[in-house]
């Protein structure tokens, strides 16, 4: 990504939070409609306060990009949904992200390069038409260019089974990346025999696959994941079995697919979210995702006993606090400004729209 970085300045640092809070709901007020912040269901309670809207990242891309009069969009979640933004922004807007240090290691599993080097590797064993190229939401830029220019698409945790079965019924084989967990999980679903489904290791060349098993395979899976969701593990769902025997667990898709089969319904943010509202009074569920998002669920249901199946917090999602968006937000349009080189975006946005035509 390319933008004016700038690092948050000492004077803002040495800032209350409940001032930089007070600070901000003034040039919200004065702004008016030419501004929208977006903070990802993952932030602190904080960033979640002064966010006009609060979601999943695509979401809340596609929602900033349908405000016609928003000239500034500030982004609280990490550095790909900035970009997700920026992509889908319209000419006259400009998407800003509050802490550009804010990454996401599940991002940065698949570097654009490694994947083209991969791509080069499998041309040399089958004809690559026969391979669809699709990208989680969770990716560069970059790299959903990469897959726009290919032919293929993006999709969310939520719409990953519908992605799979529209790439399937254009080509012979999937090439998922960058989170193996999702990828297998979705298989799964669709009853892809674990014999057709395979891990490809970009650090080993072919992904330490051999020729028949790239052949046979109908799925190769990118051996990427997201640490918050890995954590957790079989016997955490166990003992909430034991311990809650009267509960529901619901798990996020990027879950070990041990964990998501053990569990009694996996989803997306946005499907756990709705499931707690559903859910009647008195209902009991233990929750495997991101600790901020069962934390808040559990203060917005106080008729219901929200449970973390364990705690797994998100450090990058954590980064962006009140005074960087403050920052942002008295130097607007002038630091932390999205910049994507326009091919980029062109690509990108193709791959992006394949996902909202299906």
């Amino acid at each position: 990504m390319e933008s004016s970085i700038h690092p948050l300045p000492a004077e803002y640092r040495a800032i209350s939070g409940k001032t930089a809070i007070q600070r901000i709901r003034k040039i919200k007020q004065r702004l008016g409609d030419r501004l929208v912040i977006l903070g990802h269901h993952y932030q602190r309670d904080s960033i979640v306060e002064i966010s006009d809207f609060v979601g999943d990242s695509f979401d809340l891309s596609r929602r900033a990009a349908n405000l016609e009069k928003a000239e500034f969009i500030v982004f609280c979640g990490v550095r790909f949904m900035a970009e997700s933004a920026a992509v889908l922004a319209k000419p006259h807007q400009k998407v800003i992200h509050p802490d550009p240090d804010a990454g996401c290691p599940l991002a940065d599993f698949a570097p654009a390069g490694m994947v083209k080097n991969a791509w080069k590797e499998l041309e040399t064993v089958l004809n690559i038409q026969k391979v669809m190229p699709v990208v989680y939401v969770n990716s560069s830029a970059a790299l959903k260019a990469f897959v726009g220019d290919h032919g293929g698409t993006t999709c969310t945790s939520s719409n990953a089974r519908k992605a799979f079965e529209w790439a399937l019924r254009q080509r012979e084989k999937v090439f998922f990346f960058p989170d193996r967990n999702l990828g297998k999980n979705t298989a799964n679903f669709l009853r892809i025999p674990d014999e057709q489904v395979a891990d490809w290791d970009p650090y080993i060349p072919f992904g330490g696959l051999a020729k028949e098993e790239i052949l046979k395979a109908r799925v190769l899976l990118w051996k990427g994941y997201c640490h918050v969701h890995t954590w957790f593990r079989k016997y955490h769902v166990e003992q909430a079995r034991e311990n809650y025997p009267e509960a529901a667990i619901i798990v996020h898709p990027e879950c070990d697919p041990a964990v998501v089969r053990a569990a009694d319904g996996n989803g997306s943010t946005k499907f756990i979210v709705a499931y707690v509202r559903q859910a009647p009074a008195g209902s009991t569920i233990v929750i495997g995702t991101e600790i901020n998002l069962v934390n808040r669920l559990a203060d917005q249901n106080p008729d219901k006993k929200i449970v973390p199946l364990s705690k797994s917090p998100c450090p990058n999602m954590g980064k962006v606090s009140p005074n960087d968006v403050l920052f942002v937000l008295e130097n607007l349009g002038e630091v932390n400004v999205v910049c994507l080189p326009k091919p980029v975006i062109t690509s990108a946005g193709k791959a992006l729209q394949r996902m909202l035509d299906l």
